[in-house]
Formats: C-alpha cells, structure tokens, sequence
C-alpha cells in the first residue's frame, strides 16, 4: 500500500471510522453510525548505526531522514527520540575512549524528522522522548549503543537470570509517550481522546540543548524547520495533570459545525476565558507565557491524495485565534468574522509577533500549539480565543457531516516565574459562574 493510504487508514480509524481495504482503497464502513474515536501513538522510525557515517553530523543526517509510514499520520500523535544522557560508564571497557555522538539533552542519533517535508505538510515529531545515545570510537570509524546511554526496562525470561535490561531507539520513546497518555486516560476517564492528544503535546517542553538551537533562529520559518526535528519537546505527566499556583492549565472541549452544507463557513465559537485579569495586571512589566494547544481529528479523504493540494487531505480544519492587546472585543470579532464589521471597521493587519511560531508556522495538521511571551499587563488583555473553521473536502462535498459537529479541545496554560497566585482567582471565577447557571 502506498505511503498516503497507510496514513488514510490510520487516520480514518483516529476520527472514529472503520474502513475496508481490500479492495484496494480505502472504504468507509460507517459514516452513518456513531463515530468510534481512536488515539494512536506512533515511532517516526529509526536510522540504523551501522548504515551512518560516523564521521557526519548526527543532526544533519536527521534532518534528511525524513520519518516512517504511518507516523506522517495527521492524528497520530508521532514521537521522536531524543538523548537523555552523554555518559558513558567507564565500566563498559568495550568502550574505552568512546565519545557520546549527541550531546545530552539534544534529539538522539536514531532519530527521524520531518525537516525535509514540504511546507504544507504536519508538523512532526509532535513530541520525543528518551531514546538512547550513540558512541563513536576514537577514530571516528564506527559507532555502537553502549548500554550505560539506553534505556533500562524490565524482560521476562524462563531461561535467563535477571530481571532488568535495555531498551532504546524511537520506539522506546514511544512506549513512554503511550505512558503517559495511558496515565492522563486513567487519571481523568472522561477527558475526550482530542484533549488527551493535546494535553501530551501541550505538557512538552523543549530541553536547554534544544533551545539553544531554537532560539538562534530567528526567522520563524527557519524556527518552525528546526520544530519538525524536535516537536513540541518532551512530555511531562506532572505537567499534564496538574496546575501549580503560578502555572496552569485550563481546557475548554467544545464542539463546532465547519461548513454549512452550501459550500460555505457555519461557525465561529467564542471562548470567553476566566481570566485573572487584576493579577496579571498587577505583573505589570514581569514576562508571562501563555501556551495554547488546540486539537481534534480529520477525517482523511477517501481518495489517495496527500497535503500537496491545498485542503486535499482533512475534512475541515480549525485555527485558533487570540484577542491581541488593545484590540477591543468588538474589533476581534470584527476582524476574524466580515459579517460584525462596521462601516468604520480597519483592520491594520499588524499581528501579533510575541507568538514563538506565529499564525503562518504553527497551522498545520491537525493539532496546533504555540508559545506567546510578553508582559502581564498585556496578557490582561488577551481573555479570548476563537476557533473557527478553514477549508477541506467536506467543504463542497455531498458527504459533509458538519451538520453533526467536530469535536475539538482548546488547552490554555500560564506560566510565569514570579511567586504569585494565578490560580485561586480562576477557580474563584469559574465557581461563581457554575453557581449563577444553577
């Protein structure tokens, strides 16, 4: 089957169909029933030590090894490997005057990326994780996996002493990714599997290694290429299930209808945030980040087709949008929806450049996250998000199910490095707002 096909049914399975392919294509079965959503976590594929020349850069030769089917899945959430350590045990003699090939905390010799794709293609990696080191002997001729740099894990053997061994490569990173998304499903059971996927993604970070080589680049463009190396970073449980006072997370599941059944846009929805609007102007001049993900499934077209024509691929797909400092409520609607303009309405087009990736870097597939820093009294002014709708192949099309909804989740999240207390006037909020409904 080809590259696109596999991908298709991946996909198609994620939205929540199920699909026959023997005949050769892919089959929708159940369009008309219930749909049946699916998490799929997914290795990018590994390169192999002894097909590498040890004396070329690991990280180029990442960069040009692009990842493996089905990893180029849209709803997948694909993982990466990274190097957790440097270190080389001077027990293992075997590996006297070896040197480490990544340095800790940079992505790990073995894995893929998707560099090299085409502009309008996913952004993958969504995430890495800890996959092992490479070691180069003295003469640069060869490369080998010392067991001090991989992964220890358990085995089972009924013939073998011992409990413990190794484990690596992107795989190995995979199976923590899954981990973690098993340990969100089992803390939170009612959580949507869109706000799983998110939460996986929105809880990365990137290393110091890994932002050090991001912050170099300061043409987004370039910034977004090195993100298709190391995604979003590395994923954190703590991070994912708990708010701190001053960092938090906040996640709105909603629902929208894309299209209309005419060929035309349905909706916008507005997200009015429990913002702690007093406390984050009282920050004054103090850099707050705000970090939102937002989430949700394509259903893949049925015809083998990639993301090279434009909307080819999703069904529809949703942006998010923030209200800008300064920019009054009534002018946010004004400019994402023609139909709230006024006759005096202007648009300066002047966006919002404090976003890490920006509106054009971060839009693509069907999960987007992206990292604004400035100011608390800025921030202040930013209590809205929108999601709305662009196009896709329901768009025009007899089988358009928008009339049904689209799932998606919104993940907001607020971190500063001061000592203040971002959570109690949210919680405080949204109490009063669940006791005026009641």
């Amino acid at each position: 089957a080809s590259d696109v096909y596999k991908r298709q049914t991946l996909d198609a399975l994620s939205f929540g169909r199920a699909v026959d392919d023997s005949h050769g294509t892919l089959i929708y079965l159940d369009r008309d029933e219930p749909k049946l959503p699916r998490l799929f976590v997914v290795s990018v594929g590994n390169i192999d030590p002894y097909d590498a020349n040890p004396k070329e850069d690991h990280l180029d030769r990442s960069d040009v090894s692009p990842i493996e089917d089905p990893s180029q899945a849209w709803n997948a959430i694909s993982v990466g490997a990274y190097a957790e350590t440097d270190y080389i045990d001077p027990s293992e003699k075997a590996f006297t005057g070896y040197s480490p090939v990544a340095a800790k905390g940079d992505l790990s010799p073995v894995s893929r990326t998707g560099v090299i794709w085409e502009s309008g293609a996913p952004i993958k990696p969504d995430v890495v994780e800890s996959g092992g080191n490479w070691a180069v002997d003295p003469g640069y001729s060869m490369m080998d996996t010392p067991k001090s740099m991989q992964q220890l894990t358990t085995k089972y053997s009924a013939y073998e002493s011992g409990d413990f061994t190794t484990t690596s490569d992107t795989s190995a990173a995979t199976a923590k990714v899954a981990a973690i998304a098993a340990d969100i499903m089992a803390t939170y059971p009612d959580y949507s599997l869109e706000t799983v996927r998110g939460l996986v993604i929105h809880s990365a970070r990137w290393t110091d290694r890994m932002l050090r080589v991001l912050d170099q680049e300061k043409n987004r463009g370039e910034r977004a290429q090195l993100v298709r190396r190391y995604g979003m970073g590395v994923p954190s449980l703590e991070r994912a299930l708990y708010s701190a006072r001053n960092s938090l997370n906040l996640i709105d599941e909603a629902s929208i209808k894309p299209f209309n059944g005419q060929g035309k846009f349905s909706e916008i929805n507005w997200h009015q945030l429990p913002w702690p609007r007093e406390m984050l102007l009282a920050l004054g001049a103090e850099t707050v980040r705000m970090r939102v993900t937002l989430s949700y499934f394509i259903e893949p077209n049925p015809s083998e087709r990639g993301w090279k024509g434009q909307f080819a691929y999703q069904s529809h797909g949703l942006r998010f949008d923030v209200k800008r400092p300064y920019e009054t409520r009534s002018d946010f609607h004004a400019r994402l929806n023609k139909a709230e303009r006024g006759e005096e309405y202007y648009n300066s087009g002047t966006a919002d450049k404090s976003w890490y990736l920006g509106i054009k870097q971060r839009n693509k597939g069907s999960v987007h996250s992206d990292i604004w820093e400035g100011v608390g009294a800025d921030l202040a002014e930013m209590g809205e998000i929108a999601v709305y709708p662009v196009s896709g192949w329901w768009k025009e099309s007899k089988y358009d199910q928008s009339k049904l909804g689209v799932d998606y989740s919104l993940i907001i999240s607020l971190e500063t490095d001061a000592s203040v207390d971002l959570w109690t006037p949210i919680q405080t909020q949204i109490e009063n707002a669940i006791e005026l409904q009641t």
